[in-house]
């Protein structure tokens, strides 16, 4: 099992949510977040300077089974591509175990439904 973090722009989150639901994807968290990156610049309005180094994102959390890895990056990458500085980042991070709290269900049977996929 893995789990992905992907670090997306706000504008694109709607797109990367149809694609993953797309690979079969279906669960997820989001959470909106600020980052700071290489990007340093001002912005003036109204003759008063706002420092912009601080973006929001979204960042996703998905724990999937090994064989999902890949096409979980790939859906992501795909919609949330700009070829723009700043379209983010995607981690992919380990997990030893999980448990389905309802069942006791541990390991890779605890994220999916064995009896849909049947």
């Amino acid at each position: 099992m893995k789990k992905i973090e992907a670090i997306i722009r706000r504008s694109r989150f709607e797109d990367v949510k149809e694609a993953l639901l797309a690979a079969d994807i279906e669960w997820f968290s989001y959470y909106d977040v600020r980052g700071i990156g290489k990007t340093r610049e001002g912005r003036i309005y109204r003759g008063v300077m706002y420092d912009t180094s601080s973006i929001e994102r979204i960042m996703l959390s998905i724990v999937v089974r090994d064989k999902n890895v890949d096409k979980t990056v790939k859906a992501i990458m795909q919609a949330a591509r700009t070829g723009e500085i700043g379209d983010g980042r995607i981690f992919i991070i380990p997990v030893d175990d999980s448990v389905r709290i309802r069942t006791g269900e541990r390991g890779d049977i605890s994220l999916y439904n064995a009896e849909l996929e049947k």
